[in-house]
Parts: structure tokens; C-alpha cells; sequence
């Protein structure tokens, strides 16, 4: 945590108008939705959770390590299907645990935050080939491996990270919600390497959900 911790902080962020204008249109809209729910703006911690077959992108917020959801939002356009990201041009978004790693205010999508795609296991599971770079959560409603919000909810969801840049925020990308007779199909009939990653992503899954806490 303290490596994680030192690389968010060393994370170069240049503000612009993109920003300004972010926080013209939703900063009081944010402050009102979390007091409505108890929260306080901008929280301490945030934290990510993508599903990939659902197409929805999780908020959760906290003050301590308890955390509670903010809000649940559809992800408007995402290339692929269940499975990792492998290789360059696969046209998959990853899988996996991931942090933001940048935050771009120039993004020819609006606004963007980046994961620190490829991490060591991504390298691992590419075999060597060029696993690919730059994944992004950002605007628009395009995207090839990326995760596409609309320019509207990415000002949200931008300023949300960005407001409590001063920690980590981790993300974590599921195949989809790790549960239930569709999950348990889908997992009997993925490759092993598939499903070597999927268990690792299922104890995660399961411990957020007893805890409602990152480990």
C-alpha cells in the first residue's frame, strides 16, 4: 500500500477549463447527492468496480474502511467479451485489480482516468506478446477496450476520483457479477487460464460483499 500510495501521489495532474467546467455543472449536484446519502464531499477513499456483462461501472465511497456505494453507473459502450485483455488490438477490456494510475483533463474523450494497464499478472498472461497500454475510463460513447461513460457521467465520476486523489483509487474489473447460475455457467466453460483469474477476482468479490471494505 505504501508503493501504491506513493506512485498516486506521484501522479502529475494538470487542471484546465475541462475541469473548471466539471465542476461548474456537477460540483454542487455531487455535494447534494452525497449528503443525501449521508456522505460527505469529497470522501477519503474511492473505489471502482466494473462489470463488464452488466455494462456497469460502481461508485463506493467512504471516509474510513468501511465503504458505502455512491451510485451504480451504466457503462455506455465497451469492446470485447468476458475473458482478459491479452494482447495489443484484441479489442478486450481487462479483468483484474488495477489502481488510477493519471488523470487526463486533454482526453480527446472529455475527461479520462487511466489504469495502470498492464500490471505484472496482464504481462504474465500475455505469453510475451505486446500486451497493449493506455485503458481508460473516459467520455464519449465510443471505445475499443476502454470503458466508455457519456460526457455527462464522466464529469461525475472524474471529479468524484479526482476530488480524493490524495489516495489510491482502486479499481476492480469483473467478467461480470461473480454469482449466481449464469456466473457459475460461464465459469465452467472458460478456458483455465480464464478461470485461474476468475478466482482470484471471486474472493475478492465476495470478501467486498461480507466487508463492504478494500483489504
Amino acid at each position: 500500500m505504501a508503493i501504491l500510495s506513493a506512485i498516486a501521489l506521484a501522479v502529475v495532474v494538470y487542471d484546465n477549463d475541462r475541469i473548471a467546467d466539471a465542476r461548474r455543472v456537477k460540483g454542487a449536484l455531487l455535494k447534494q447527492a452525497f449528503a443525501a446519502k449521508g456522505l460527505s464531499y469529497p470522501p477519503s477513499i474511492v473505489h471502482l468496480r466494473g462489470f463488464k456483462s452488466e455494462r456497469q461501472l460502481e461508485v463506493w465511497v467512504g471516509a474510513g474502511k468501511r465503504m458505502k456505494l455512491f451510485k451504480t453507473y451504466p457503462i455506455a459502450a465497451m469492446s470485447g467479451t468476458l475473458g482478459p485483455k491479452k494482447q495489443r488490438g484484441d479489442l478486450q477490456a481487462p479483468e483484474g485489480f488495477y489502481y488510477v494510475d493519471r488523470y487526463n483533463p486533454k482526453s480527446q474523450f472529455l475527461l479520462s482516468l487511466g489504469l495502470n494497464y498492464p500490471n505484472a499478472a496482464d504481462r504474465r498472461r500475455s505469453s510475451g506478446l505486446d500486451p497493449g497500454g493506455d485503458i481508460f475510463i473516459h467520455g464519449s460513447c465510443v471505445s475499443i477496450g476502454c470503458l466508455a461513460m457519456t460526457n455527462d457521467l464522466i464529469q461525475e465520476i472524474f471529479l468524484i476520483a479526482y476530488d480524493a486523489k490524495k489516495k489510491p483509487v482502486k479499481v476492480e474489473m469483473f467478467p461480470m457479477r461473480m454469482e449466481g447460475p449464469l456466473y457459475r455457467m460461464a465459469f465452467s466453460i472458460a478456458p483455465t487460464d480464464w478461470q485461474e483469474l476468475w478466482l482470484e477476482l471471486e474472493r475478492a468479490y465476495r470478501t467486498f460483499k461480507q466487508k463492504n471494505q478494500l483489504e
